[in-house]
């Protein structure tokens, strides 16, 4: 067991000591100067009322009555002691599609405004857990650290667009690797990874996501947004819809989910695979499977049954007070 002090940053409270000390030496050498001005010393006994000689020692009492008072506020504390607690944790890398087929509209409003939705969701359910955001297309970056702010969260999701990233195409290897370099400093048992795509791969690079991904003890928990049935990719310029994608020979694309492709990355990294069509009930499935295998990590922590002293101090203190209002002539606090 040890000491502490409860309120330590009322410590500068015993800077009013001097002041207070100064102010009574101060005062007393007033009172005897005017009261020498007023009359000769002979005529003191008669003209001011005697006071005993234990009123000499009020200012020592006003000073040490001010010392106990500000210990009491100040509180010490004795028995306070820091215990281990074992607490699931983990870190969770958003990793967002942001590609133009995420503009389909088989999900209403679109696809990337469910996915939206659901990292929201998501994140509402959330406990201690730290998250972060990758987004990516043919290419990846990081967009929120690894962070306990949820709040702050919205403030960067509400500005993702497909546009957000400047070369687009559907790289899963290279968001794995933006999500890998925010895992660097994080042990492999925590590294969680939810990915919301529509599955699709334009690079053919999925098997090498997974193998970086296990490399790294990352587990994928991937989410399906879209329908196998698909739909036409809009394409905006400057916000304005200037048609649909079309093929080589004109035709209109129809993008689907690649759901076995999510099943995949997620079965291959000992994750889940969810369909997030149903943002009612995603959220909740999205949490149970990231926490399916959290990682126990041992925080330090200062447990609450520390002995309190405060009361003595205070009870010292109006101990002194008392002192001078019961031996003043006066039954007052003047010195």
């Amino acid at each position: 067991m040890s000491w502490s002090l409860g309120n330590y940053w009322y410590l500068f409270l015993l800077l009013l000591l001097p002041l207070l000390a100064s102010f009574l030496i101060r005062f007393l050498q007033w009172r005897k100067k005017k009261r020498e001005i007023f009359a000769g010393s002979q005529f003191h006994d008669n003209l001011f009322e005697k006071s005993s000689g234990f009123t000499k020692f009020f200012p020592a009492l006003y000073l040490l009555g001010t010392l106990f008072l500000i210990f009491s506020i100040i509180d010490l504390l004795n028995g306070s002691e820091e215990v281990k607690s074992t607490q699931k944790l983990n870190n969770v890398i958003f990793m967002l599609d942001v590609s133009n087929s995420m503009n389909a509209e088989d999900i209403d409003p679109s696809r990337l405004t469910e996915a939206k939705n659901l990292m929201l969701a998501t994140m509402k359910k959330m406990n201690n857990d730290k998250v972060g955001i990758v987004i990516f297309a043919g290419n990846a970056m990081s967009i929120m650290p690894l962070t306990t702010d949820y709040n702050s969260a919205e403030t960067y999701i509400s500005g993702i667009e497909t546009s957000s990233m400047q070369i687009q195409g559907t790289d899963f290897l290279k968001g794995m690797q933006a999500a890998a370099e925010k895992f660097k400093n994080v042990s492999k048992g925590s590294r969680k990874v939810i990915l919301l795509s529509d599955g699709e791969d334009n690079e053919g690079n999925d098997n090498a996501a997974i193998r970086l991904a296990n490399k790294e003890g990352i587990s994928i928990t991937s989410v399906g947004v879209g329908t196998d049935e698909g739909a036409p990719v809009p394409e905006y310029v400057f916000g304005q819809l200037m048609g649909y994608k079309t093929d080589a020979n004109g035709g209109t694309v129809i993008s689907k989910r690649q759901t076995e492709a999510l099943k995949k990355m997620a079965e291959s990294t000992d994750g889940t695979y969810i369909d997030g069509n149903n943002i009612n009930e995603a959220p909740d499935r999205i949490v149970e499977a990231v926490n399916k295998k959290s990682a126990g990590a041992e925080t330090m922590v200062k447990s609450q049954n520390a002995n309190h002293y405060y009361q003595y101090f205070l009870a010292v203190s109006l101990l002194f007070f008392f002192l001078i209002y019961i031996f003043n002539p006066k039954k007052d606090f003047n010195v």
